[in-house]
């Protein structure tokens, strides 16, 4: 069996093709997995690059999707030939959070997809959203679910509240595809022209960029006529988040999800109180949250927005790849 396999001392130059033996069949409560595509997420980089550490050998990828080749005793969820999807926590099954670390989350703390068979608990996956090919299954397991925690989860998001999105990356994008789905008005942030107008044709309703505008919270907070977005969708942490809780309303919700500008900086206590303003981390979420947001896929007809796809073999170059910051949306990977 083929999987590509991160060697010490970490970093892409030796992450590479081995063969690994083939996992077998399903023990009791087990699900065996073609698996097919996966898709990048920051997370993975940093395993992948060494930043965030993980085992000699380890088999990178937090998301898997494919399918069902067989079932152990006692399942019943899934049949052969099911499409299915992974989950990033494989033991939060439903309620509130139970992980704080990743050392149960796949290409982290145990072997992730980038490999040709899996066999794991059936409540590991769940099934795909339909009609959707492997590569834009596997997106929803951690971009996408994150988004849909942030706003539909915790944030409660009606029809006819505002978002503010930062960037165009694949939290972003779907949080936008979800926003629009559920009836908001959306802004979205990049410091690029192009990827701003491919934002308005996915139904943006307000792009800025913050290049031009460098005190863009205030920019945003003009743009609801002084009021405040009711959301905010945090994916750049301390480098930003000053200006997400001047953009946000007077009791609004920020979804504290990305640490892209730094792991730690100052918070604007003052601003924040004064605002009133719910600041709440996340990281992904649950198996149920995961099955909800699938039915949703299922209802509405939105499909992910994958920029580029690589093969299995070329995991290396879609990490430098994603490491060039021009894509939009989801990287995929393929086989």
């Amino acid at each position: 069996m083929k999987a590509m396999v991160l060697r010490s001392p970490i970093g892409l130059d030796l992450l590479a093709l081995e063969e690994r033996p083939d996992p077998g069949a399903p023990g009791a409560g087990e699900i065996r997995v073609a698996l097919h595509g996966s898709s990048l997420n920051f997370h993975d980089l940093g395993v992948a690059t060494g930043r965030m550490p993980t085992a000699d050998g380890r088999i990178p990828l937090a998301d898997g999707a494919g399918v069902v080749e067989a079932v152990g005793e006692g399942v019943t969820e899934f049949r052969p030939k099911d499409r299915v999807v992974s989950c990033f926590f494989p033991d939060w099954q439903d309620g509130p959070p139970t992980a704080g670390d990743f050392r149960r989350t796949p290409g982290d703390g145990i072997d992730g997809f980038a490999q040709e068979h899996v066999v794991l608990p059936a409540t590991a996956f769940t099934h795909a959203p339909r009609d959707y090919d492997a590569v834009e299954a596997a997106t929803i397991t951690t971009a996408g679910l994150t988004a849909w925690r942030a706003l539909v989860g915790d944030g409660k998001l009606k029809a006819g509240d505002t978002v503010l999105l930062l960037g165009t990356g694949g939290v972003s994008i779907w949080a936008l595809q979800i926003a629009k789905l559920m009836g908001a008005t959306v802004a979205i942030t990049s410091s690029s022209g192009a990827k701003l107008e491919r934002a308005r044709d996915l139904g943006a309703d307000h792009v800025l960029n913050y290049r031009d505008q460098p005190e863009w919270g205030r920019a945003i907070a003009n743009w609801t006529g002084g009021r405040g977005v009711d959301h905010v969708v945090e994916v750049g942490g301390p480098g930003t988040l000053a200006q997400s809780i001047a953009a946000v309303r007077v009791g609004g919700h920020i979804s504290l999800i990305g640490v892209l500008t730094g792991s730690a900086g100052e918070v604007p206590t003052a601003a924040l109180m004064a605002k009133q303003a719910r600041l709440q981390g996340l990281i992904v979420g649950s198996r149920r949250e995961q099955q909800d947001f699938v039915r949703a896929l299922d209802a509405s007809g939105i499909r992910p927005v994958v920029d580029r796809r690589f093969a299995l073999e070329k995991l290396a170059d879609a990490f430098r790849f994603e490491m060039g910051a021009t894509h939009f949306g989801k990287i995929g990977v393929e086989w």
